[in-house]
């Protein structure tokens, strides 16, 4: 028996077996197109299982996390065509939420005090007489100790009760005695004794909670404010697009870095150069500590920032020794530009010690235990570091996913 071979070719009207060839292959072609496309459509971008449920196949379409997943299902009668999910299927929640009607979900909240005596409808009144603005605000958390308690007064008399609320993390438990402050009522006060500012935030500033908040003020209670002015400050940010920040620290304080010191050539710094010695930094310089880095003492985030860096805070690791390196990430863009040290407000870091530490130049019997505990507190601090970067590592080569803005250049 002879066997059919076709292959496209000009088509002659004589040649009626070719004609018939050509039509057979381009039926074929576009069984199959059509065929591969209405798998795409039906499952959608991915090969999924089919779920078994009460007798009708079903297929689950993946979506964005807290969101409930669609079902397409199909009858064995269909002729394995999948019906489209209808609008209640297709619907994001909170995690835990997934019970309730979705208008009754408060996702968010503030660390606004609210009257336990009097009316809500009061209240509201009282907005809707002002024009139902509330004034923009910021957060200024510190962790603070007793033995600050004048530095702290300073720090927060700067800022104007108006645009700002103040939460104040009690490391030594002292809270009682703050009381005599005028600003002490007004403010939040969460103790737990030996903990850490990155401890603390971790647990008290989730970024649902601190939704309402422009800035995130992250402070320690060492700083001198005498040139600062903090709506000022933000005023600069806000023109400048830094997401993350700090103030610049004044030439005659305490610094690691030289980024973090005060230049006079303008408002704003985003970068250093270092010609000398090591860790040089250049014009073409594009790592931290040359540009895109803030110092862990006083950096400011802005609302959006902040929902990055929080997830970026380890649970366990107090000190966050490794984590100025790794902000760049959450700038919301281009870390050279939207990370930068802000001159023309400026603070005076008196470097205290605080955790561990001793404020005293002559040891005593008394103070040296705390010397050790203060060398104990470095140890762990840079145990922490490493353990910190093993831990980003890990996790930026097993997200196949993840692609790194940011790589390490070629050695040479």
């Amino acid at each position: 028996m002879t066997n059919l071979v076709c292959s496209i070719v000009p088509i002659e009207p004589s040649n009626k077996r070719v004609l018939l060839c050509n039509v057979v292959m381009m039926v074929v072609l576009l069984s199959s197109a059509l065929l591969l496309a209405s798998s795409f459509l039906t499952v959608g971008f991915h090969q999924l299982p089919i779920l078994k449920n009460d007798g009708l196949d079903s297929v689950k379409l993946p979506l964005q996390d807290n969101c409930q997943l669609p079902i397409l299902r199909k009858n064995n009668s269909d002729s394995g065509i999948l019906r489209q999910p209808d609008k209640c299927q297709v619907r994001c929640k909170p995690a835990g939420s997934e019970p309730l009607p979705k208008g009754i979900v408060s996702r968010t909240s503030d660390l606004e005090m609210e009257p336990s005596l009097g009316s809500h409808e009061t209240k509201s009144l009282e907005i809707k007489k002002q024009g139902n603005k509330k004034a923009s605000k910021s957060l200024l958390a510190i962790p603070v100790g007793i033995k600050q308690k004048e530095i702290v007064n300073s720090i927060v008399s700067k800022f104007p009760s108006s645009h700002f609320v103040v939460m104040l993390f009690h490391y030594d438990g002292v809270v009682d005695k703050w009381r005599d402050l005028h600003w002490s009522d007004g403010a939040l006060h969460v103790s737990a004794i030996n903990q850490t500012k990155w401890w603390f935030a971790k647990r008290f500033l989730h970024p649902d909670i601190v939704a309402a908040y422009d800035y995130i003020f992250l402070w320690d209670e060492d700083l001198g404010v005498e040139n600062f002015h903090p709506l000022r400050y933000i005023s600069i940010v806000n023109r400048e697009g830094l997401e993350i920040s700090q103030p610049a620290l004044d030439l005659k304080s305490q610094f690691h870095h030289r980024i973090t010191a005060r230049s006079n050539k303008g408002d704003v710094h985003r970068r250093m150069y270092k010609s000398k010695g090591g860790g040089r930094c250049y014009e073409n310089s594009t790592r931290p500590p040359c540009t895109g880095w803030v110092e862990m003492m006083a950096p400011v985030f802005s609302r959006a920032a902040w929902q990055c860096v929080w997830h970026l805070i380890q649970n366990d690791l107090i000190y966050a020794w490794g984590l100025d390196y790794k902000l760049g990430y959450c700038a919301q863009g281009d870390r050279t530009l939207n990370v930068g040290v802000v001159d023309s407000e400026y603070v005076f870091h008196k470097g205290i010690p605080t955790l561990g530490g001793n404020d005293k130049k002559v040891l005593t019997r008394a103070t040296a235990s705390k010397e050790n505990d203060r060398l104990a507190v470095r140890l762990r601090s840079y145990a922490e570091l490493k353990m910190f970067n093993k831990r980003w590592n890990k996790a930026a080569k097993e997200d196949e996913c993840w692609v790194d803005p940011y790589p390490e250049p070629d050695k040479a």
